[in-house]
């Protein structure tokens, strides 16, 4: 198994790049994201590799950091998720934006990606939300209010609050995390006028 390559970028595709190893050019998959940040054809780079065995084909997939692989491994242990859709998350999300999503239930941010639908976004938010990778550092107290806000349980102030917010034009993750923000601030009491005054002010920090 290859778990880490370091050579010189031969040339790049749509979807992969050619890396040039003492002389020896593999062809490794990426994601948007991952290609976008690589260096130009000639310059060194490292990849961290996940390797996939098929009785037709060995493939190689690269990736940034460790953390990126671990999700990548992470999300196709969901039902519906293979190594494409998978990297097309990873090309929509970077894997902080993608632990914000599924750790404050956001299946909107996660449906955006290539090859997700509604039903997938929402299986994979449910399925992830307690294994998220322990490296993102997302606000434990932001993924409970998240959660409450996403199954009704929240107090009214604050659902009126993250939906005034949302309404406003703001994706659901961040309104609910400015709005954990401002509860922050105010404490539980706060009613929803100055949860979203004081979460308009988090957002334009």
């Amino acid at each position: 198994m290859i778990g880490k390559l370091k050579g010189v970028i031969d040339s790049q595709g749509e979807d992969h790049v050619i890396l040039d190893v003492h002389g020896v050019g593999y062809v490794v998959l990426c994601s948007a994201k991952t290609l976008a940040a690589l260096p130009s054809a000639g310059e060194a780079a490292v990849l961290s590799i996940e390797t996939q065995v098929r009785e037709d084909a060995i493939r190689l997939f690269g990736f940034r950091t460790d953390t990126e692989r671990e999700w990548f491994r992470l999300l196709q242990t969901v039902q519906g998720v293979g190594s494409k859709v998978a990297l097309g998350i990873l090309s929509a999300l970077d894997p902080g934006a993608l632990a914000t999503a599924i750790g404050t239930q956001d299946k909107a941010a996660i449906s955006r990606s290539p090859g997700v639908g509604p039903k997938l976004a929402a299986r994979i938010v449910a399925e992830l939300k307690d294994k998220a990778p322990a490296a993102v550092g997302l606000d434990p107290a932001l993924a409970r209010l998240a959660g409450a806000v996403n199954d009704r349980k929240a107090p009214q102030p604050v659902a009126d609050a993250v939906s005034a917010l949302v309404n406003l034009g703001y994706p659901q993750a961040q309104a609910t995390a400015a709005v954990a923000a401002a509860l922050r601030i105010a404490g539980d009491g706060a009613e929803a006028p100055q949860l979203i005054r004081l979460g308009l002010k988090e957002m334009a920090r």
